[in-house]
């Protein structure tokens, strides 16, 4: 079970270079490899609300004028009131495993469940069950807002001890870009050249203590930073990046080797422009609510799903290594269990469906 904040405290075992200017790798436990995990099945959404909470200032982008923008439209230019709470507070799928963490940087609550308001209603209670409040319609017509308990497989999992996304006692080697891999004794140097660690002459071992802060921080630096190990640890004088220029790769393109085909079937969302015709630079577009449903959306997609959709290959190095390292992570040896490997890599949003019944 998840602990209060504040009382959480991880030790990692970190190796700086001998001019104690970089993180070479810090080796964490399996509870501190949950949590940097579980970074992959936040929705982006849930981290633009994580990061603001925490700074004053938390830029990430688009994101946050995205997740701003929707924050300050009135609530009449939503179906529900619930649609829009639902959008600025997305749910996860992971919901039953966050609970277990040691700590959830989310502090998850219990899932609620809702089904149709009318206490006669005829309809299949399964195929009229969701985990939004007044965001559905019930087959018979009325509104699914009314909650009640239901319990399922994913919650009942919050209630072994066993553990969460990684085997209890594993322990693993992350480097300053995230890239993590178990700690197999007996293989250490082996183990550092997959890291791209080949230079340890003069090296440093320091334990640091990480609580809930230094977590949001890595989370924060995961997305701005190409070294957020070494901005955390050895001082808040380093930036994550420049304000100047940013730093190549920060730029969202993704590339593919082939030309992507167009379904006659595909739906097409217009969008009018308006050009400054000096510069030929967008100032702003025009569209239907079918796009603004879209662009809202994205803040339902987990920081996983998006390295799902783009195979990896993301302007977030950071997640894509850990992404990568959990793909080619032993999930027997090294995962609570064969299933756990295939929900993190398959990450997509939560839709509105009826859980799985015990």
């Amino acid at each position: 079970m998840s602990h209060t904040k504040d009382e959480v405290e991880f030790t990692l075992k970190v190796v700086i270079n001998k001019h104690a200017t970089k993180v070479l790798f810090a080796e964490i436990d399996s509870n501190f490899a949950d949590v940097l995990l579980s970074f992959l099945t936040l929705p982006l959404g849930t981290i633009i609300r994580l990061v603001e909470n925490q700074y004053e200032e938390a830029d990430i982008g688009s994101l946050t004028s995205l997740y701003n923008g929707l924050s300050n439209l009135d609530s009449r230019h939503f179906s529900t009131e619930g649609v829009k709470m639902t959008l600025l507070n997305p749910r996860s799928s992971f919901e039953a495993e966050y609970r277990k963490l040691k700590l959830d940087i989310n502090d998850t609550k219990p899932t609620k469940y809702y089904a149709c308001q009318d206490l006669d209603c005829v309809s299949s209670r399964e195929s009229n069950i969701c985990m939004y409040y007044d965001t559905a319609v019930c087959d018979c017509g009325q509104p699914v807002a009314r909650e009640f308990y239901y319990m399922t497989t994913l919650d009942s999992a919050a209630y072994d001890d066993g553990g969460v996304f990684t085997r209890n006692g594993a322990y693993f080697l992350i480097s300053d870009d995230l890239q993590m891999v178990p700690s197999v004794e007996g293989s250490v140097m082996e183990t550092l050249s997959i890291l791209g660690i080949t230079d340890m002459d003069g090296a440093q071992l320091r334990n640091v203590a990480f609580g809930f802060n230094k977590v949001i921080d890595l989370l924060k630096g995961s997305l701005l930073s190409s070294t957020p190990l070494s901005d955390i640890i050895l001082g808040e004088n380093r930036k994550y990046y420049s304000e100047e220029k940013p730093p190549v790769g920060r730029v969202l393109f993704h590339g593919t080797e082939k030309e992507a085909t167009t379904s006659s079937n595909s739906k097409k969302m217009i969008l009018k422009l308006m050009l400054k015709k000096s510069t030929n630079e967008l100032l702003f577009a025009q569209c239907e609510e079918d796009f603004i449903d879209f662009l809202f959306s994205l803040l339902t997609i987990p920081l996983g799903g998006v390295e799902n959709l783009l195979g990896g290959n993301t302007c977030l190095k950071n997640i894509d290594n850990l992404y990568t390292s959990l793909e080619n992570i032993n999930g027997d040896k090294y995962l609570r269990n064969p299933d756990t490997k295939g929900r993190l890599i398959n990450l997509m949003m939560l839709k509105c469906s009826s859980p799985r019944v015990v």
